[in-house]
Parts: C-alpha cells; structure tokens; sequence
C-alpha cells in the first residue's frame, strides 16, 4: 500500500466514533449469517476497553465455546496514520495472550480488512466479528455486537441462558439513558482527556470524567448494589467496568485523569469493581494488564515518548480474600469535590431524574 492509499489522520472524536467504512451486520436465522458454532471468529485487543465489552459479553453469554477469539498484540499500533495498524504474533510464545492468526497467517489485522474490502480507507479496529464461511466481516461496531451478541446465538444455547440478559426489558429506560452520560463523559471522556493536544481542551475534558464517576459512585449506593442497578448485572456493569478497570492502571498517569483515583476517593466503585474481578465469573479472566498497560503506554509516542510502562499501581484490583462486600450501605460514598465536578455532576443527576 502507497502512502497515498493509508488512511488519513483523523481527529480525536472521529477515532473515537469509528469510521463510515463499517460493517453492521447481525448473526440472525433469517439474516445472511445465521447461528453456527465455531463459523464465527472474534478478533479483539485484550488492552482496547472496546473490544473488553464484546468479550465480556461472550463470556457472560456462555458463547466461549461457540465463538473463538484471536487477540492481537497490543503494540505497535502504526504511524500516526493508523499504518499498518495491529499485528499478529508470529508464534504463539511471542508474546504470552496473543495469537497468531490461523486463518489467514496474516502478519497485520489490517490484511483481513482488505479481505473483506480491497478498498477499505477505514481504520483497523477491533473488535471485528469475521464469518469464515463468506470470508468476510459480519459487523466491527463495538455498541453493536455489545447488543447483537446478547440474543445471536441464542438458538445454540439452553433456555436458561437466551435473551438479552444484559438489556432486561424492564430496566431498558435507565440503562440508556444512564448510557448516554457514561459513553460521553466516562468511556470516551478518559479519551478526549488524555488526546487533548492543549491546555484548554484538557482542563475542559476532565472534570466531565470525575463527574461522571462521582454519579456513578452514588448510583451503586442509592440502588443497593452489587451492580450499579442493585442486583441486576446490566450492559451499563460491562461498560463501566472496562472503562474503571483501566482508570487507576493507566488513565490517572497516562491520560492525566489525576483529579482521584478509584482505590482511594471512590470506596462504592472500588467495591463494585472488586465483586466483578473476583467473584464474577468472566470479568478476571478477560482482564490482561499487561495488555492494557503496554498498549496505552507503548502505544502514544505523543504521550510516553520513552514506552516505559510503569509497574504500578499494585494490586491490580483491591479487594482479593473476602475484601469486597455486598453490603454496599456499609461503604461510605466518595466523590471528587472540586466546584467545577460537583457543577457537572448536578448536570447529569438532571439527566437521569426520575430513575
């Protein structure tokens, strides 16, 4: 590929949204892939927050045994234009939880994209559902396979397990409109922080960040917990979690997001984030530090010029050996109190009156 063929450079939020060069499709019985086992193959980044949802959800689903995954490595991600973007180990032992491809023995994920479109301007995201029947990409927009994947396959599954187990019907309205602030100033507030290339954009991003975690803080406390709706585990505990989970290990040094920290000024978060790790089945075991802290930090020369990965913090997550508790009306709530976060803060509660 030219330099005139690579994608061009794209601002933050384009980044963030994605592309017009994706795919939508849906593994339905009467859409074009319908439900089989092992036709499907997901390919993620255990470091991208993105990628984390979709497999959180296939875990969740029981789906692990139906759709097999390929990680790619978590650096180097490419020049400033996205070129040539993630690459494939050449072995299995090159780099512990990631694989090579063993569909295509690809060296870069960007060779599966101009499978399915030779002419694909795009970026090369993950995650990316390919169907190894028609070689081609069902669908790589994660909000969307965060939702597809919950009833896909739910004719290869038992009763117990089909549906939209994540989206219940009952909840819908406050899990999106409780989504609309969390993907604007949580999921990719951390983002439009740590990208800022001025002061200005900087101060304005973080305090929506802190805001949002300082409404999701008294969330789980007002609705009694375990999961941030009491003791239903929603879509919204998938979205937060791969955000939160990243925040002290790699968004409070790398992104500047340092107005707190979840170990230490948000007890409720900190608890809900320790039941998910350690005694949720699934969150743990899609969960690499490794992954996520060498992607950000040896990713964004911008950023880190020299790729040193700091070794902290440490734990990874609090909480191990019973250190995290149901009883959320014995946490205390935290919070950030800097004038302009309490401002936003008041700004989304209005968003969500009525919940």
């Amino acid at each position: 590929m030219t330099a005139a063929q690579r994608p061009a450079p794209t601002t933050v939020e384009q980044h963030l949204a994605g592309t017009n060069q994706s795919w939508h499709g849906k593994i339905s019985p009467d859409d074009p892939f319908p439900p089989e086992k092992a036709r499907y193959r997901l390919y993620i980044g255990l470091f991208c927050p993105f990628a984390h949802r979709a497999n959180l959800v296939r875990h969740l689903k029981g789906l692990d045994s139906i759709i097999p995954i390929t990680v790619v490595k978590p650096y180097p991600k490419g020049d400033a234009n996205g070129w040539p973007g993630w690459p494939f180990p050449s072995s299995a032992t090159e780099y512990p939880g990631a694989d090579p491809d063993p569909l295509f023995h690809a060296k870069y994920l960007h060779e599966l994209y101009f499978k399915a479109d030779p002419g694909y301007k795009g970026r090369y995201s993950v995650p990316m559902l390919w169907d190894t029947h028609t070689n081609t990409i069902v669908n790589n927009e994660s909000a969307e396979l965060l939702r597809d994947l919950q009833t896909g396959f739910d004719a290869l599954l038992p009763a117990s397990q089909q549906g939209a187990l994540l989206y219940p019907e009952p909840l819908r309205p406050q899990i999106d409109r409780i989504t609309t602030w969390m993907q604007r100033d949580l999921n990719t507030g951390v983002y439009k922080a740590g990208f800022a290339t001025s002061q200005e954009a900087y101060d304005a991003a973080v305090p929506h960040v802190f805001a949002a975690l300082n409404v999701l803080e008294k969330l789980i406390r007002a609705n009694g917990g375990p999961y941030i709706l009491g003791t239903t585990l929603t879509e919204l505990d998938v979205r937060a979690y791969a955000t939160v989970v990243r925040f002290d290990a790699v968004y409070v040094q790398h992104f500047k997001c340092n107005l707190g920290t979840i170990r230490h000024d948000y007890p409720q978060i900190r608890n809900w984030l320790g039941h998910l790790y350690w005694n949720v089945k699934g969150f743990r075991e899609t969960t690499d530090f490794k992954h996520i802290k060498e992607n950000y930090t040896k990713s964004h020369g911008d950023i880190n010029p020299r790729g040193i990965t700091p070794m902290g913090p440490w734990p990874d997550v609090e909480g191990e050996d019973g250190g995290v508790g149901l009883d959320v009306a014995s946490v205390r709530v935290g919070g950030v109190g800097m004038e302009r976060v309490r401002e936003l803060e008041r700004e989304i509660e209005r968003e969500t009156e009525g919940l």
